[in-house]
């Protein structure tokens, strides 16, 4: 017999804002908050989402929507879906939930997204001190295609996926993550990295501005504690969460840990395209979207696959199954980065800087041929590059290595013999929604002669 049609579990209605939709959505990871769905092992079910922003960054040539967006509401989530298996138990702490991505893309009528460069001082990014003004870029969607009128000259095909898929954290759980995100945001012994790496804060803490925690009645005294409680979305931990995988699309699994009783599993920041890195931070090509999902409760999952990496049996990470459906291309153009920052000093096998360095060398390579540097700082937080951790043990250099597939360009922009090809028709500088940077923070330029 063949399989049924997908069940609905999550709707979204664009037209509305996260909080009026008919099963809540929320923005924060907490054991307590409700889940609004039920799933059963086995079956085919389908879940819509919002763009992380929730539909505040809009379809026009402005910039404004990224200056002054409220990233205390980052990420707007559809979930909890609690899951139970065919004889109505649920997932249980310990277990492994084995999610499949069976089927995900755009919501009709929707076939949209942007790529955009923080504010310095509102969230920033990879690059925050050689790029601080709030940029953005528009896409549209040719069915597997995504090209964009704020860069010209380049097409490609996209890896649509969840930057964000995870369970809730217990208590305990939650109470590490604050105690040690707390810990870093107030110390003063960081590392001589932090004075080239210069996105801030160091931690993102629980925060009651810009709070949506689904289900729970505002205005209670459990609200009020769970909103002091409760983490932000931002990075990824032990529960999955932000991880931002480009490859994780069509046939890939996720094998992650539960820590509460049905798991309460969550999804949104769906991503049309990204690069690896995700380097502008609102980096991807951020998207609306839905995903048709099948999970499988495998029974003390975790103590039989996933090792402790630190003091408590809580400390493990998710497994990834990346599935069979990817671009293809042949032929890239690879950028290498070492340990050695803007300023000339050596660091030792800091894979960041290493990383920090690659991206530059691209973006002063790719600008020779037509774009601005932001055009293409852009480009690569959103088209399917590859970075790579190339080596980290010939001290003192870590070598990341970035991977540019060639045939997304309409031009030849591999080194010639006569230079960069020139003239009118590949000039590729347009003007970039963006605004002006009024703060205070000091600017990186490159030291070296040109």
């Amino acid at each position: 017999m063949a399989p049924s049609t997908p069940k609905s579990l999550i709707t979204v209605d664009l037209k509305k804002k996260p909080w009026e939709q008919e099963k809540p959505l929320h923005n924060r990871w907490h054991p307590e908050i409700p889940h609004v769905a039920e799933a059963t092992e086995g079956e085919i079910f389908r879940v819509e989402t919002v763009d992380f922003s929730g539909g505040e960054i809009k379809d026009n040539n402005s910039a404004e929507d990224i200056k002054f967006v409220d990233g205390t509401k980052t990420h707007y989530l559809s979930g909890p879906i609690r899951v139970k298996d065919a004889k109505g138990d649920p997932a249980k702490p310990g277990d492994l939930l084995a999610v499949e991505i069976c089927n995900l893309g755009a919501l009709p009528g929707d076939e949209w997204g942007y790529t955009a460069i923080m504010d310095r001082e509102n969230g920033g990014g990879f690059l925050t001190d050689h790029f601080p003004h709030a940029t953005k870029a528009i896409w549209y969607f040719e069915g597997i295609f995504a090209y964009s009128p704020h860069i010209p000259g380049v097409r490609f095909p996209g890896l649509i996926h969840p930057g964000l898929i995870g369970t809730a954290p217990s208590k305990e759980l939650l109470d590490i993550w604050n105690e040690r995100e707390t810990s870093i945001l107030h110390s003063s012994s960081q590392s001589a990295s932090c004075n080239v790496l210069h996105q801030r804060p160091f931690a993102y803490l629980p925060t009651k501005k810009g709070i949506l925690l689904g289900m729970l009645e505002k205005g209670t005294a459990k609200w009020d504690r769970i909103a002091t409680e409760a983490a932000r979305t931002l990075p990824g931990r032990e529960n999955g969460g932000n991880c931002d995988i480009k490859n994780l699309s069509k046939g890939s699994k996720v094998y992650l840990p539960v820590f509460v009783e049905g798991a309460n599993l969550s999804m949104g920041d769906m991503h049309f395209s990204q690069g690896d890195g995700e380097v502008a931070f609102c980096g991807a090509i951020e998207m609306s979207g839905f995903l048709e999902l099948k999970c499988e409760i495998i029974r003390g999952g975790m103590g039989k696959y996933l090792t402790p990496m630190g003091p408590t049996l809580l400390h493990v990470n998710p497994i990834f199954e990346i599935g069979p459906v990817e671009p293809r291309f042949s032929e890239w153009l690879v950028f290498e980065g070492i340990s050695v920052d803007e300023t000339g000093h050596q660091h030792f096998l800091d894979a960041s800087i290493s990383f920090k360095r690659a991206t530059l060398n691209a973006i002063d390579y790719l600008s020779k041929f037509g774009y601005s540097k932001e055009q293409v700082y852009l480009l690569l937080s959103a088209c399917p590059c590859e970075a790579r951790l190339s080596g980290i043990v010939d001290v003192p250099n870590a070598v990341v290595t970035l991977a540019i597939p060639t045939a997304i360009f309409d031009q030849d922009v591999r080194p010639q013999k006569d230079g960069p090809s020139t003239g009118s028709h590949l000039i590729r500088k347009i003007d970039l929604p963006r605004c002006e940077y009024d703060g205070s923070l000091p600017i990186t330029k490159n030291p070296a002669p040109i």
